[in-house]
């Protein structure tokens, strides 16, 4: 009896010793380079096209305007419509400040008319806009074209359509 309960362990032992490992994904292997998504480059490829398209037509959009426009950060191609204020401190990321903003498309119709307070840097308004601002003063008002990246995205908002390149006027307050 004593020997089947050794037989019975050494087979118990041998039988735990030899369990595989669970295969691992590619990824995780060494000495191996990550798998390529090709789904995922197609869609980098795609959004990479459709942001030079719309480069180029937030480019004639502005050429065929007669204020001049600088290209500021991000991609934003802006005129100061009204200097503001130069005595009182220009906005600092994590700082509130009032903004009016009227947003159009490129054809000129109106999309979006409205006031409110937003903390910059803290993705509270579109890119474009959350980078420039900490450049005006406080009563500056611009015109700004921003193209569909930079704007309102790929998602678009309730008023603004996905992918819509834009014209801003807005009034820092």
């Amino acid at each position: 009896m004593g020997y089947r309960l050794w037989v019975i362990g050494l087979v118990a032992l041998l039988l735990c010793a030899c369990t595989q490992q669970a295969p691992q994904r590619p990824s995780q292997r060494k000495g191996q380079a990550p798998a390529v998504d090709s789904a995922q480059l197609a869609l980098m490829e795609m959004n990479m096209r459709l942001a030079e398209a719309a480069d180029q037509q937030v480019l004639q959009a502005v050429q065929a305007q007669q204020e001049p426009y600088a290209l500021y950060e991000a991609q934003t191609w802006m005129t100061i419509l009204e200097q503001g204020d130069t005595q009182r401190p220009q906005p600092k990321n994590g700082e509130s400040c009032t903004v009016h903003m009227k947003v159009f498309n490129l054809d000129g119709k109106l999309l979006v008319d409205s006031e409110g307070s937003y903390r910059l840097g803290k993705g509270e308004l579109p890119k474009g806009i959350d980078d420039n601002l900490p450049e005006l003063y406080p009563g500056t008002k611009v015109r700004m074209y921003l193209p569909w990246y930079i704007a309102f995205g790929q998602q678009g908002t309730e008023h603004i359509p996905p992918y819509e390149n834009v014209m801003i006027e807005l009034d820092l307050r």
